[in-house]
């Protein structure tokens, strides 16, 4: 519909399908539109939700940390992975993506409810709130190539999703 009504501010990459319509009586040709997998849309402005910060979830969480515990370093599957505050929840921690990490099953037991200065157990990597360009990487939808590649061009240079 955009494209049919002119409603396309530009468009990124190669066509990645082709809708074929009727034939003009006038010219004989076939109309035809070629759409592209990254669009602006003419006319908008860009919303609140540009702003606001991403919602967090485990698997976003996970994929952020690599699925690496961030006690022991060891790369674990989903099921093995918890979401683990650094400053516990009972002690006034938030839910927040700076004051959470991946974490084993077994480092987060061993960790409980103290800060990790008080388990004696050091972070090997920190937390950070990924940007919004890095949130739709994070949500683990299919992408594809041209779309990765303008994604990843708006993600910042220290983004663990760059290595």
């Amino acid at each position: 519909m955009l494209y049919a009504s002119d409603g396309v501010a530009w468009t990124l990459g190669r066509p990645c399908h082709v809708l074929r319509g009727g034939i003009q009586r006038s010219t004989g040709l076939q109309s035809r539109i070629e759409v592209h997998s990254i669009i602006a849309v003419r006319g908008t402005i860009p919303t609140r939700a540009w702003r606001v910060t991403p919602a967090m979830t485990n698997p976003k969480l996970f994929v952020r940390d690599r699925h690496v515990c961030a006690y022991c370093g060891g790369r674990f599957g989903f099921d093995l992975l918890t979401r683990e505050h650094i400053m516990p929840t009972s002690r006034g921690g938030r839910d927040t993506w700076t004051n959470c990490i991946t974490a084993c099953k077994s480092c987060n037991g061993l960790k409980g409810n103290r800060l990790p200065e008080e388990s004696k157990m050091s972070l090997l990597y920190l937390p950070y709130t990924p940007s919004l360009h890095e949130d739709m990487i994070l949500r683990g939808r299919r992408i594809v190539a041209d779309q990765m590649e303008f994604l990843l061009a708006c993600v910042p240079r220290s983004s663990r999703l760059r290595d």
